[in-house]
């Protein structure tokens, strides 16, 4: 595949991923994405044969989005408490596409789960990989075997938080939420301390 036909599939791919996460997986059809990138579904087939290749390039494209994310703040910030803070920011740093579409990983997920699809188990590797980088930043505070629970906990919040936003629309809920979310972050890693010593 050349150059051109490199461009194009990556064109699908980011069309495909803004309407799985706008419209869902299920209502989004081949045509949506024709239309949206503007070419012929014939030119759509010479890319992807079918929808569940388009929903693997999607998969792949977001895990190695939140790997770079995940890296390049710990890479940024040598306070493993600010690495987390700087995921919990994501919530209120993308507060408007919450508030009107929910969370892409915890959408998709749950889309998928409903229909026991058989990408389900790639798909929660996203979560996965934010889980066991929570874990590493938790460790790096102090936090030991409970260090994997608070960051399935902090998941759990973070999720619920996004999908009530967009249940209610509401950005003031969401922007309260976060700071207790830093709260109960700083109460656990100050916990921690009190422990240790």
């Amino acid at each position: 595949m050349g150059q051109k036909g490199e461009a194009l599939r990556q064109r699908i791919v980011v069309s495909a991923d803004q309407l799985f996460y706008q419209k869902g997986y299920e209502s989004t059809s081949f045509s949506d994405i024709a239309d949206d990138v503007g070419i012929s579904r014939g030119n759509f087939y010479y890319h992807f044969k079918s929808k569940d290749e388009i929903l693997n390039a999607v998969i792949e494209t977001r895990l190695t989005e939140i790997e770079q994310m995940l890296n390049e703040w710990s890479k940024q910030y040598t306070d493993p408490k600010q690495r987390i803070v700087e995921h919990i920011d994501i919530l209120t740093n993308h507060q408007d596409k919450i508030k009107n579409h929910g969370c892409p990983v915890g959408s998709l997920c749950a889309e998928l789960a409903k229909q026991n699809h058989s990408m389900l188990r790639d798909a929660n590797k996203m979560f996965a990989v934010q889980r066991d980088w929570l874990t590493v930043q938790l460790k790096e505070l102090g936090l030991g075997k409970e260090a994997r629970q608070v960051a399935m906990h902090l998941l759990a919040r973070s999720q619920g938080i996004a999908t009530l936003t967009n249940a209610f629309e509401d950005q003031n809920f969401l922007r309260q939420e976060v700071k207790q979310l830093k709260q109960w972050l700083g109460e656990q890693i100050q916990g921690q301390n009190k422990n240790g010593n």
